[in-house]
């Protein structure tokens, strides 16, 4: 390998033209806020032609609705029947889930759809109330109002917090801040949804063994010593036999869908409807809640009336609302958006983050102002809603038609639905949060993430829902910090009869350069990093330095540090690279820089850092460097 240390064979680092401040900003502003480059279409385009793509941006009905016709509709209106066949016994135990008259459920299911069919991008997504977000929603404003005696202030706050999660939703659209709900990890995710799914299944015992004074907190404990303290007087068997009854039937009609996806996938999402049509009129037949079985009640007739007047906009509800808005609106956002991207996956079209927080937080702040409570994007629904063969957001449409027809005809014959039927129906619908599946496959590829996906889980199942979400936010920052305040480093060493030098650990058969210590550092050198990164260098000298007198070998002459995986480094990170510089020094160690990226070695340079150094020890890959650092050494290798 003498050739190889001819110095005409070595290519010298290239450094990159020098770009402004104003051109370093519009870059990295571009790159943050505009990475798909939303206004190409618009480039080079008359007034008439842009102003029709801001409205088909704004409205994508306006495109896809070019090419409507017969068959998209007849598809779009089988699934839109079958999802309203869903949707319907759901929202009014979702409204129960968040302490609301069973209405406000149905009043969601109708106004949030027709928004979300003119402004939405997803084809499959079906909105509605959703468990976890009813839960979440129900028990923020719990803190704040009793939902029983303080009825008026209950229902104030909701819409106050609607409408704030509304904005929430479309302003972090607008200002093109959606990367900002990725930060809640996959797997807290899928532990804060096990969580809340356990949580919401546990809250339906009120409903399921007819107990009438039930613990308003949500953590297991408190539920089950309020389960176990009334099981000689507080449960009515004839509401658990009903419960029991439906809830098997349920689960079987669950499993039969499952086990035939593509021929009844029907059967589980029209179930819960005839479990309440046939729980209803064996009450009514049999007077059962003459005896101890709870049930419906009255539902008010009519389409949603305006709350406009009930939305506090300054002041401590203002206050309050917001606060539970944020929270409930992000939850809400993270759910629709990855429901939207699985399908969009499925169906393989792309699905625009931006416009879909935008289309979520206007048709949330105008159901705020038509008595609604916070909607967004049902797994269950949207699921069904995909088998059902949807081809247009108009299924949603069809099933708010059939919501308001609801509101408008039907409600009376839901005065003798037993709340177990709810309970059941809920209970039914949530255990599909739990994924055991993900979870298993979470530990087995990174015990980090399941230790995220166990603290959200147990956080919302011991504590409360607001408790685990912020245990899953925590966890999953924490996530993000670890790697940037200890980054990997790896000694390298080369593999017999190349210039390819790797880690020693993945690749035992790798040979140590003697004379040479080589260090590669996987992460960008930060204030937050740069102490660590010079200590574990030295470190790893010092460790090599310890083996060398133990075994009598070369002492080290050069340590060669690759930068290929470093993609940024700082002014902190600078000056701990020249102390390092300063401390080899001492010992007598020369240093070389192997492939620097553009932004690094721009930022070294203007540092005065390579000057520094010496040019000269700058390298293209850690191969040049052992030939330009060690020639001798580099041929007997």
């Amino acid at each position: 390998m003498a050739n190889q240390s001819d110095s005409s064979c070595v290519h010298k680092v290239g450094f990159p033209p020098r770009r402004s401040l104003a051109t370093d900003f519009t870059r990295g502003l571009k790159e943050t806020f505009f990475a798909d480059d939303p206004l190409r279409p618009y480039k080079d385009q008359p007034r008439s032609k842009q102003l029709a793509l801001g409205l088909r941006f704004l409205f994508p009905a306006l495109e896809w609705g070019r090419d409507y016709n017969l068959s998209k509709l007849k598809g779009d209106i089988i699934a839109g029947l079958t999802i309203a066949s869903l949707c319907i016994p759901q929202d009014i135990g979702y409204a129960k889930l968040a302490n609301m008259d069973p209405q406000y459920g149905l009043y969601s299911s109708f106004v949030p759809p027709l928004v979300y069919a003119v402004m939405g991008s997803s084809r499959d997504i079906a909105i509605g109330p959703v468990a976890v977000v009813s839960l979440l929603l129900g028990a923020l404003l719990q803190n704040e109002f009793d939902p029983v005696t303080q009825k008026e202030e209950f229902r104030r706050l909701a819409f106050t917090a609607t409408f704030f999660a509304g904005v929430t939703q479309a302003a972090l659209g607008f200002l093109r801040l959606g990367f900002l709900i990725d930060f809640l990890s996959h797997a807290a995710i899928v532990g804060f949804m096990g969580g809340a799914a356990i949580t919401i299944a546990l809250q339906q015992l009120k409903g399921f063994l007819g107990i009438k004074k039930f613990t308003k907190n949500t953590d297991i404990v408190s539920v089950m010593r309020s389960v176990w303290g009334s099981v000689e007087h507080g449960w009515n068997w004839q509401t658990m036999l009903i419960g029991s009854a439906f809830l098997a039937f349920l689960l079987a009609a669950r499993y039969i869908g499952k086990k035939k996806k593509q021929q009844l996938f029907w059967v589980p999402a029209i179930a819960p409807l005839i479990s309440v049509i046939l729980a209803t009129l064996l009450v009514y037949v049999t007077r059962a809640d003459k005896h101890g079985v709870q049930i419906v009640k009255k539902i008010e007739k009519g389409i949603n009336p305006s709350s406009v007047d009930q939305i506090r906009f300054a002041g401590s509800f203002a206050a309050k609302g917001f606060r539970i808005g944020v929270v409930a609106g992000m939850v809400a956002l993270t759910e629709a958006v990855a429901i939207g991207r699985t399908f969009a996956a499925m169906k393989d079209y792309q699905l625009d983050g931006n416009k879909e927080m935008v289309a979520l937080g206007t048709m949330n702040m105008l159901g705020s102002m038509t008595s609604c409570y916070v909607t967004t994007g049902s797994f269950s629904r949207s699921a069904v809603n995909y088998m059902a063969g949807c081809r247009t957001t108009v299924s949603n449409v069809v099933m708010s038609l059939v919501v308001m027809l609801t509101l408008l005809v039907l409600t009376p014959l839901f005065e003798y639905t037993p709340n177990a039927i709810l309970s059941s129906i809920i209970i039914s619908a949530v255990l599909g949060l739990i994924d055991y599946e993900a979870a298993y496959l979470i530990w087995k590829v990174d015990r980090f993430d399941f230790m995220a996906c166990m603290g959200a889980f147990f956080g919302v199942v011991f504590t409360s829902v607001e408790i685990g979400l912020l245990v899953a936010v925590s966890i999953s920052l924490a996530k993000i910090l670890l790697p940037v305040t200890r980054p990997r480093t790896a000694l390298l060493g080369n593999l017999p009869g190349t210039l390819i030098y790797r880690n020693v650990e993945q690749y035992p058969e790798a040979i140590r350069v003697p004379g040479v210590l080589i260090v590669r550092v996987d992460s960008a050198i930060y204030f937050s990093n740069s102490n660590y990164v010079k200590e574990r260098i030295l470190r790893w000298l010092r460790e090599e330095e310890e083996q060398q007198n133990a075994n009598d070998l070369p002492r080290v002459d050069f340590l060669i540090i690759d930068m290929s995986p470093v993609t940024d480094v700082d002014t902190s990170g600078i000056h701990a690279l020249k102390e390092l510089h300063r401390g080899l020094q001492k010992r007598d160690v020369q240093l070389g820089i192997a492939n620097p990226g553009a932004v690094v070695v721009e930022k070294l340079r203007l540092a005065e850092f390579i000057e520094l150094i010496g040019q000269e020890k700058l390298f293209l890959t850690v191969g040049e460097a052992v030939i330009g650092c060690a020639p001798k050494v580099s041929e007997d290798v």
